[in-house]
């Protein structure tokens, strides 16, 4: 192994830090401010997020947040600290900290705590399998904003996506081939993953590239007809278009074409969050069921099975060797 000294920042999206209409508004706040995520000119955006959006929002957002909140707090919170640490059991000697785009857990606190260990080296690895300006591209910047404060920074390795790695690949066959096993085979497979307007993709922004080529691989690897797996988007937002199919209108059409039995995951969420337990878990649940449908699942993300803990260290050891 190499004399370097590296350190390890995951990324995630962020959360807020109470199921709350305050901490809500905080944490949307900064997120929609972010010019990665809505890049209307702020003359024109920041009315219309503090006039409209967030006094309105804020209350709905954080009622579905308390559908899903747990003991130890936001489920995504907990699962990307739980990837922290087992993680940083694997490397062993190489330090692991999370950082959050937006909320706590911050990325310059993250960053301060791992140059304070003295490393030389840092690994960037943004839990997003699918490279988006919208994610992976917005911690990128978050980062180089973050380090314009140092004198001196690390040598920087970032991870911009893994959406062909071999062992993501195998890691989401053995959670869909596990939930096969325990449901039974459904009539069909929803590969549901999180939309971009479509004016982003066709201003060259690779995600729905990305989200194709990881479903390929998936219907390759899996033993399951070709033609009964579905790629759609959700959790659209506004009234511009997004990449289609939607997953909502898709799952209330499905029933009137005989499909009586659905399961669902969605490979582009590293950790189950409000967008997987809430919208696709109940939401669409309910659409599917009430449309007619008879049986859905949902499959859990990766979050801290072994599977997607070898393949995030395996990523790092990729830099590393």
């Amino acid at each position: 192994m190499s004399s370097k000294k590296y350190g390890v920042l995951l990324v995630n999206l962020g959360t807020p830090d109470a199921p709350t209409p305050a901490a809500v508004r905080r944490y949307l706040a900064k997120f929609l401010s972010d010019r990665r995520v809505v890049d209307i000119p702020p003359l024109i955006w920041k009315p219309i997020l503090y006039g409209l959006i967030l006094p309105f929002r804020s209350s709905r957002v954080a009622k579905l947040y308390q559908e899903i909140w747990t003991e130890e707090g936001s489920p995504l919170l907990v699962y990307s600290r739980r990837q922290q640490k087992l993680l940083d059991k694997k490397l062993a000697g190489i330090p692991v900290v999370l950082g959050m785009t937006y909320g706590s857990f911050s990325l310059s606190q993250a960053i301060d705590n791992l140059l304070q260990q003295g490393i030389d080296n840092l690994i960037i690895l943004p839990l997003y399998p699918q490279y988006s300006s919208t994610t992976s591209a917005a911690v990128f910047d978050s980062v180089s904003k973050i380090l314009q404060g140092y004198h001196t920074f690390p040598n920087l390795h970032f991870i911009r996506s893994y959406a062909t790695e071999p062992t993501y690949i195998a890691a989401l066959k053995e959670s869909i081939e596990q939930s096969f096993e325990k449901h039974g085979r459904p009539d069909r497979l929803l590969l549901s993953y999180h939309g971009i307007p479509e004016r982003l993709a066709a201003m060259g922004d690779i995600y729905p590239q990305d989200c194709e080529a990881t479903t390929k691989l998936l219907i390759e690897a899996l033993d399951y007809p070709a033609d009964r797996i579905m790629m759609t988007y959700q959790s659209r937002f506004g009234r511009l278009p997004w990449l289609s199919p939607y997953t909502d209108k898709t799952m209330a059409s499905l029933p009137d074409q005989g499909v009586e039995h659905i399961q669902v995951v969605c490979p582009g969420f590293s950790a189950d969050c409000l967008e997987t337990l809430e919208e696709i878990k109940q939401q669409n649940k309910t659409i599917f069921l009430s449309a007619g449908g008879k049986k859905f699942e949902y499959i859990p993300a990766l979050n801290d099975n072994e599977a997607h803990i070898l393949l995030l260290e395996k990523l790092i050891n990729t830099i590393i060797k």
